[in-house]
């Protein structure tokens, strides 16, 4: 049997925690052939809660779960770790400000990128779950001097998945039908989730679908998903954020498939004129869990003015937090 990788996952005792834990434990991320270590971190009010987690996990007796470690202190946590959910964050409250929530925000990441910095793995990767999570891995990566910056990712994974299921449903065609559907930019109503170059059974989504549909309901649907699920559950989409997470890492962890592109918010080296430096959702291609720009794609008019509006907002949430970047 391999030896087993250690994975650290934040805000473990809460819902998206909860929804991901078991599936990384019983082998749907890393494979079915390779043993885990699980390294939680959570506030201490909430550690009663989470030991009720753990007594869960154990009673599920997952094979490939060779030993679970719960802390409140990120320098434990982190400690050796292969692979990093960051997930807990500070929602937004009532009347708040997303200035506001991007520096309370801050402070969680900054400590986190440095606890990272001092304590895990040499090969760790990391994923930040937590929203504003473009913004919040941003910091942690600054938080983190020493570790490459390309080992910070921002999932919108999850958007890839909603757009890729609203054309799947739209065309009455399973979900494996539909290719190449790239978000670009922030994980906000702001990302732009490109039709123009996905396709369906290999035909191009925009011969398939009207086109006003796709510019007006199609990128509203996807943008305001989690609004709807808000309103319709009254609460957050834990279930589908979880499985997204296990998707971003499980193809970082394994490769793209042969001629397929991932969702994946990595630092700008300034592709397709995205400021560098920014995190911003690029489609990719993974390789021995190193990322690909997928070059040579074109944008018309419409994709130009949304790609315009992502970087802006993604340049304001950066201005709004600069003073944390050291």
């Amino acid at each position: 049997m391999k030896a087993p990788i250690r994975v650290a996952v934040t805000g473990a005792a809460g819902n998206i925690g909860y929804a991901l834990l078991f599936r990384i434990a019983s082998g749907d991320c890393f494979g079915k052939d390779q043993p885990v270590i699980l390294q939680l971190l959570e506030v201490t009010p909430a550690l009663g809660k989470l030991e009720g987690v753990v007594m869960e996990l154990l009673d599920c007796a997952f094979p490939l779960l060779t030993g679970v470690e719960i802390s409140d202190d990120p320098n434990v946590a982190f400690r050796g770790a292969n692979k990093a959910f960051l997930v807990g964050s500070r929602p937004r409250g009532p009347g708040m400000e997303r200035s506001d929530l991007l520096k309370v925000n801050g402070a969680i990441f900054t400590a986190q990128g440095k606890a990272l910095n001092d304590n895990a793995a040499s090969d760790v990767q990391i994923i930040v779950v937590g929203n504003p999570c473009n913004t919040n891995a941003l910091i942690a990566m600054h938080a983190a001097k020493d570790i490459p910056a390309d080992r910070f990712t921002a999932m919108t994974r999850l958007d890839q998945n909603r757009a890729v299921a609203q054309l799947a449903l739209k065309l009455g065609q399973p979900v494996s039908a539909v290719r190449n559907l790239a978000v670009w930019g922030n994980h906000s109503p702001t990302m732009f989730a490109d039709f123009f170059h996905a396709t369906v059974n290999s035909v191009p989504v925009v011969d398939l679908i009207d086109e006003a549909w796709l510019r007006e309901t199609f990128i509203k649907t996807v943008a305001q998903r989690g609004k709807a699920i808000i309103d319709a559950r009254g609460v957050s989409s834990a279930a589908s954020a979880a499985g997204a997470a296990i998707d971003h890492m499980a193809e970082w962890h394994h490769g793209t498939a042969p001629g397929a592109w991932a969702s994946v918010g990595i630092p700008s080296k300034g592709w397709y004129g995205v400021p560098e430096g920014l995190i911003f959702s690029f489609p990719v291609v993974i390789r021995d869990g190193q990322f690909s720009v997928v070059e040579g794609i074109k944008h018309g008019a419409f994709a130009q003015e949304k790609l315009a509006a992502t970087i802006a907002e993604l340049q304001e949430e950066k201005a709004a937090i600069v003073d944390m970047l050291g």
